[in-house]
């Protein structure tokens, strides 16, 4: 199977089967009214685009902190294998969206509720591997994202699901950008 297409999977499980789990777990454990976890009346909200604006402010500083060298050789790597992939355009929409969605739901609504948001927050980040013991610079890329997260976390009790899912979705479509202007 190409790369490509595996992202693509990889993409459509994050946006079904991750809600999915989020979701399974609310309504075992905490009985609620799963359609309320979606906010359909917020996301058209103010709060949303304040959360597509802190995605972009957050991601273009990730960017200019990982161009420092010692950043270099833990990136390469990375922007090789997705430069491989030969993205478009509506690829890193979709990608963007699924992981913002898919992840929001899992972790904020779902597993947040729990674990509470700092532990959700450090688990967010390790699950993605930058918590690393076998690379500080990993790690420390680990330690640049983890306020984003972490903001993620508080800010979805007061602003809502989609200022998270906004946020998410607008980091990861600039990260992408990146990749693919980089030709």
């Amino acid at each position: 199977m190409r790369p490509k297409v595996q992202f693509h999977i990889l993409s459509w499980i994050t946006l079904i089967l991750f809600p999915a789990i989020g979701l399974t777990l609310l309504y075992f454990f905490d009985e609620i009214e799963l359609i309320s976890v979606f906010e359909f009346d917020h996301v058209f909200s103010p709060m949303t685009l304040i959360g597509l604006e802190f995605g972009f402010m957050y991601g273009f500083f990730v960017i200019a902190v990982s161009q420092l060298p010692v950043f270099e050789e833990m990136s390469t790597p990375q922007i090789r294998m997705l430069k491989s992939l030969k993205l478009n355009w509506l690829d890193i929409i979709f990608m963007s969206f699924c992981a913002g969605f898919g992840e929001e739901i899992l972790f904020r609504a779902g597993i947040q509720t729990w674990l509470g948001p700092w532990f959700t927050s450090f688990l967010f980040i390790a699950v993605h591997g930058y918590f690393n013991p076998k690379s500080w610079k990993k790690s420390m890329l680990g330690v640049l994202l983890l306020p984003f997260i972490l903001i993620l976390s508080f800010t979805y009790e007061l602003f809502g699901l989609w200022f998270c899912v906004a946020a998410h979705f607008s980091y990861d479509l600039l990260m992408f950008m990146g990749v693919i202007q980089n030709k």
